[in-house]
């Protein structure tokens, strides 16, 4: 018998002939190509076509960090990743990959083949923006918060979700990443040498060090809703109206995919890492000398909050509840999530400048454009942080956030 407990190009065709799910997505027996992609830390990631122009991805969680074979991760994580992408399946299909399947023994997901899409991240550090995007992703958003969370979903059935989405290792490497390691010395930082005084003041600063606390608590305490959990630039498949060139679809589509990091948490965690990555990419655009577009990236956060917030108000009079649930206590929500998702922004972005798996918008600049986006950013994430308590308005903070960059970018 093949062993499948680590696939490889050479056994993917005796895999999918094993699935019996798979008989109706692709043909086994005439698979014409197997593709290895998988460029993240954690899966083996195969794109797999057939004959008849049939395809599918099949994603493999490995039991270690691929690039550290020292760090063990479990293998869990991609039944948490197959939970996620069925329920935001059910709520909002139109902004995820398809599931086809998903064999627990082997921690396999096959999922839609979306290579006629590009990674955002991978457009926005080329010049290209899809604004779009931020209205598609506030909406899935809103739709998958709303479906997941005790306004859509039966109370029982939602502790049901909670116990079964729970992911605690995966939560602890966001716990320490992110709020954590930061803030005190550790291995995983690492910055260049003119900005070891950017992050020695942020540490200094016990009033950013007190709001990243809060915001671990609340990360680590908050169920509200069933997230994506790491929903970056990185996370977001992008496709404009008319297609890339090629294209055999014209539709313009939006897809989050890669949510193993998912769990029953806080709704604004996964519209506060979008933010903190629209952050980066607008400084990286500010380093290169091209203001409009940091401008016009910048213009996204208010976009996609304001997607969030008028399809949640769409869907509230469809409460399961009413009777306590009035309409006073939706603003209140709101605002809970909007004050969120600032924070959260804020801790985000200050983890990619200062902690393990930095982000390509800011990596791939040269040194003396790095070091002034990098203070950027760490200002802007400070900023974000402490002022957003009397900055109601996402377009205010986020231009806060655009003055800052200019304030701090380095001469060209």
């Amino acid at each position: 018998m093949t062993d499948f407990t680590q696939l490889t190009a050479d056994t993917v065709a005796a895999y999918l002939a094993s699935r019996r799910a798979l008989a109706a997505v692709i043909d086994a027996d005439r698979i014409a190509s197997v593709r290895e992609v998988g460029d993240g830390n954690l899966n083996l990631v195969f794109i797999v076509e057939d004959a008849g122009g049939a395809s599918v991805v099949l994603k493999q969680s490995l039991p270690h960090v691929r690039t550290d074979p020292s760090w063990p991760m479990t293998r869990e994580r991609s039944a948490r990743e197959a939970t996620v992408l069925g329920e935001h399946q059910r709520a909002d299909a139109e902004h995820v990959p398809a599931l086809y399947d998903f064999d627990h023994e082997h921690y396999v997901l096959a999922i839609e083949n979306l290579s006629d899409h590009r990674v955002w991240r991978t457009e926005l550090n080329a010049g290209r923006v899809h604004e779009y995007a931020a209205d598609a992703i506030g909406a899935y958003v809103a739709r998958t918060a709303f479906a997941t969370s005790p306004l859509g979903l039966d109370p029982l059935e939602h502790k049901a979700l909670v116990a079964r989405a729970v992911n605690p290792e995966l939560a602890q490497i966001t716990e320490d990443l992110v709020f954590t390691e930061p803030y005190v010395e550790h291995p995983h930082n690492k910055v260049l040498p003119a900005n070891e005084p950017d992050v020695a003041a942020l540490r200094a600063d016990r009033a950013l060090v007190r709001e990243m606390g809060l915001a671990k608590f609340r990360f680590m305490t908050t169920a509200q809703s069933l997230i994506h959990g790491d929903l970056h630039t990185g996370s977001v498949f992008v496709r404009p109206a008319g297609g890339f060139e090629g294209a055999t679809d014209a539709r313009a589509s939006v897809r989050a995919f890669d949510s193993e990091f998912g769990f029953v948490g806080p709704t604004g965690f996964d519209l506060g890492a979008l933010w903190a990555n629209l952050i980066l990419a607008a400084a990286r655009a500010e380093a290169l000398g091209e203001p409009d577009r940091a401008e016009l990236v910048l213009s996204l956060p208010g976009r996609l909050w304001g997607a969030f917030e008028r399809e949640y108000r769409a869907l509230w009079p469809e409460r399961l509840d009413p009777r306590v649930w009035g309409d006073e206590v939706l603003e209140q929500l709101l605002a809970g999530i909007r004050d969120d998702a600032a924070v959260f922004a804020a801790a985000k972005a200050v983890r990619r400048i200062v902690g393990f798996a930095k982000a390509s918008d800011i990596e791939t600049l040269p040194p003396a454009q790095r070091e002034g986006a990098a203070r950027g950013v760490l200002h802007a994430g400070r900023s974000l942080a402490l002022t957003r308590h009397g900055i109601a308005d996402v377009d205010a903070l986020a231009a806060e956030s655009l003055a800052t960059l200019r304030a701090t970018r380095t001469p060209r």
